[in-house]
């Protein structure tokens, strides 16, 4: 549904929509109504990695760095450390999908989930270390390609 409307003084359209899992999602904007969707769907997407990259994750904005250079440094590891964790968790979860609670949602994010596994694979020095080494040290697919 999209409809003009006075928002803080501005005509703008408001498009409103439901999403996957039943949430109501209302955003005002200059956008057509498709073009509302496609962004708002890799906002969040970035919205969700930036989350995990701060408090619900690797807490990354509790640094006391304050030189750009270190800052700089610092969030280059966190990110290589994220992707890590994201890679492992797809890969779980090609194998043991994770949980998907009463309300519809997964358990922990696919984020979560490598990186609960890795780091017990690390600190345990389990068997399955190996294959994860591998699964990490091998390229990204293409796009596109499976």
């Amino acid at each position: 549904m999209a409809e003009k409307a006075y928002v803080y003084g501005e005509v703008m359209q408001v498009v409103a929509t439901r999403s996957p899992a039943g949430d109501l999602v209302a955003i005002a904007t200059d956008f057509s109504v498709w073009d509302t969707c496609v962004l708002y769907r890799a906002r969040w997407s970035v919205e969700c990695t930036f989350a995990s990259l701060k408090v619900r994750g690797f807490d990354v904005e509790r640094t006391g760095i304050i030189r750009p250079d270190r800052l700089e440094r610092l969030f280059g590891l966190v990110v290589l450390a994220w992707i890590s964790c994201l890679r492992v968790g797809v890969w779980l979860q090609a194998q043991v999908p994770v949980k998907v609670k009463a309300h519809g949602r997964p358990a922990m994010s696919l984020v979560r989930y490598g990186a609960e596994r890795l780091g017990h694979a690390l600190r345990w020095n389990l068997p399955e270390l190996p294959e994860l080494i591998r699964l990490l040290s091998t390229p990204f697919h293409a796009p596109g390609a499976v």
